[in-house]
């Protein structure tokens, strides 16, 4: 069991095939058309991104940041050279994974439109969740992304550079906080009116 428990990818192979088994066997009847079984797991891997993409957003916000000040120098660099950068990685592609596929689901059951312009009341509140995703993703990408990389010695930067970037990266990445808590009750709540 410390062999198969040691490996991720059989982890995630094992956890798939287990979903898969759900997938079919215990919800096999909404799976009659390619459609219907193509939507529910688009939805399902929309979800699973977007678990990653705020789990480790929360990561960062509730244990990284808070205890980053407490650990000794000469350990630090184990988190700002090894950690960090990993993280940052499934980080920023979760967030663009989550976004592109839930932008995907709604404009293939047509109401990305609606939706984004809050044209039709039924899908205000998926809409303002929309919204508030595209806006964290943009924060990620765009702005925590690139002030991390300077912070973390990833790109040069002198020392005011580096404290300035860290400080614009923690910033933004509080923001997205903020803004994912009404992003998940609108994404959680669209469909219960």
């Amino acid at each position: 069991m410390d062999k198969f428990f040691g490996n991720l990818h059989a982890v995630l192979i094992a956890g798939l095939l287990l979903a898969i088994a759900l997938m079919f066997g215990l919800n096999g009847q909404y799976f009659s058309d390619g459609i219907t079984a193509g939507n529910a797991i688009l939805r399902w891997l929309h979800t699973f991104f977007g678990i990653l993409w705020i789990g480790l957003l929360y990561y960062f916000n509730f244990v990284q940041m808070p205890t980053m000040p407490k650990i000794p120098a000469e350990l630090k660099p184990g988190v700002s050279k090894h950690i960090a950068p990993a993280a940052l990685f499934w980080f920023r592609w979760a967030a663009l994974v989550t976004v592109l596929l839930g932008l995907g689901i709604a404009f293939h059951n047509k109401y990305a439109v609606p939706a984004l312009t809050f044209s039709d009341p039924n899908f205000k509140l998926i809409g303002a969740g929309m919204w508030l995703g595209l806006i964290m993703a943009f924060n990620v990408w765009f702005l925590i992304w690139p002030n991390q990389k300077k912070a973390l010695g990833i790109v040069e930067a002198d020392d005011a550079t580096k404290a300035k970037a860290a400080k614009t990266a923690m910033i933004f990445s509080r923001t997205n906080t903020l803004l994912s808590i009404p992003m998940l009750y609108a994404m959680v709540n669209a469909n219960n009116g």
